[in-house]
C-alpha cells in the first residue's frame, strides 16, 4: 500500500512538472518566502524612489493620450535577459511610450546578479519600469534580494489621468489583507485604472493549472474590479488569454523569454487598443 501511494505521488509530481511550466523547480519553490513577509515591505520604494538621482516613479504625468508596454516572464538567468535590453530601441523610437510593466518572473531564481541585470536594463530605458513579483523571483529564499534592491511588491502609482496597481500573487493567492487594501484604494482613483499581477485569474480549460489557487478569492477580486478598472494584466501561464468580465478586460500575456513578445497598450480619449508585437 505504501509503495502504491509513493508511485501515485511520483506520478502527480511528474504531471505537475510537465503541466506547470512556470513552477518546475520544486526545491526552489519550497525554499521561498510567504506573502506576510513581503507585505511588511508595502511602503518600501527602494527602486521606484531614488533620491540620489531625483527619481520618483510613484507619480506620473501621462496626459490623455499615451502608450505603455506590458510584458511577462523574462526569466533573466546568469545575467542573460533574452533580448529584453532591445526593448530600449522600441521605446526610443516612440515618445508616446511612457512606462513599462514586467508581470513577474523577471528572474529565474531571484539571484542578486539577475535582479541587478534587470535594474541595469530598466535604468537604460529612460522611462519608469514597474516590476511585478512572480514565484520565481523569490525562489531559494531569495526574497531578501528583491526586498533590498527593489522593495515593495504591492504598490500604487498615481498619474494625472490614470492609476496603476501592482499586486503580489507570488504564492498563487492575494490574501485578505491585500484585497482589502485594493478595495480601499480603488475608492480614491481618477481616470483609467490598470491592475497588474503575476498569476492569471483564468485558464483555458479544466486541465489548466496556471491560476490563483482559490476561486473564491478570484470571485472577490473580479467583484472588486467590476466597474472600477479598465484592464488587469497577468502573466505566469506562458500563453495569451483574454477574458472580459463586468466590462473589465483580463489579459494574460505569453512569456517574453521564449517569444520576445510584448503588448503595446495605446490609450486615447476614445478607448484602449492592445497591440502585440515581437522584437
Amino acid at each position: 500500500m505504501v509503495k502504491k501511494h509513493l508511485w501515485l505521488l511520483f506520478a502527480v509530481l511528474i504531471s505537475f512538472w510537465f503541466i506547470n511550466s512556470c513552477s518546475n523547480d520544486f526545491l526552489g519553490l519550497f525554499v521561498s518566502s510567504d506573502l506576510d513577509e513581503r507585505l511588511k515591505e508595502k511602503n518600501n520604494f527602494r527602486f521606484l524612489i531614488n533620491n540620489d538621482i531625483g527619481r520618483d516613479w510613484t507619480n506620473l504625468t501621462l496626459g490623455n493620450s499615451y502608450s505603455f508596454i506590458v510584458l511577462a516572464d523574462t526569466h533573466i538567468q546568469n545575467r542573460n535577459a533574452f533580448g529584453l535590453e532591445r526593448l530600449g530601441d522600441v521605446i526610443a523610437a516612440n515618445p508616446e511610450i511612457k512606462f513599462v510593466v514586467i508581470l513577474g518572473d523577471i528572474t529565474q531564481y531571484g539571484a542578486a546578479q539577475d535582479i541587478d541585470r534587470f535594474i541595469e536594463i530598466a535604468d537604460s530605458f529612460g522611462i519608469p519600469v514597474f516590476p511585478v513579483i512572480g514565484n520565481h523571483d523569490f525562489y531559494f529564499g531569495n526574497w531578501p534580494v528583491w526586498r533590498d534592491r527593489i522593495g515593495s511588491t504591492v504598490y500604487r502609482v498615481n498619474a494625472d489621468s490614470a492609476t496603476l496597481f501592482v499586486l503580489d500573487s507570488g504564492n498563487s493567492f492575494f490574501g485578505r489583507e491585500q484585497l482589502n487594501w485594493l478595495e480601499r484604494e480603488l475608492q480614491t482613483t481618477a481616470g483609467r485604472v490598470f491592475v497588474f499581477a503575476h498569476h492569471s485569474l483564468f485558464v483555458r480549460g479544466p486541465l489548466g493549472m496556471q491560476q490563483v489557487t482559490d476561486t473564491r478569492e478570484r470571485a472577490r477580486l473580479v467583484s472588486i474590479l467590476r466597474g472600477r478598472s479598465d484592464i488587469m494584466f497577468m502573466g505566469h501561464s506562458h500563453s495569451r488569454l483574454i477574458h472580459e468580465v463586468g466590462n473589465v478586460k483580463y489579459v494574460t500575456i505569453e512569456d517574453f523569454f521564449n517569444t520576445n513578445i510584448y503588448c503595446l497598450v495605446i490609450v486615447t480619449p476614445d478607448g484602449i487598443e492592445l497591440v502585440f508585437e515581437k522584437l
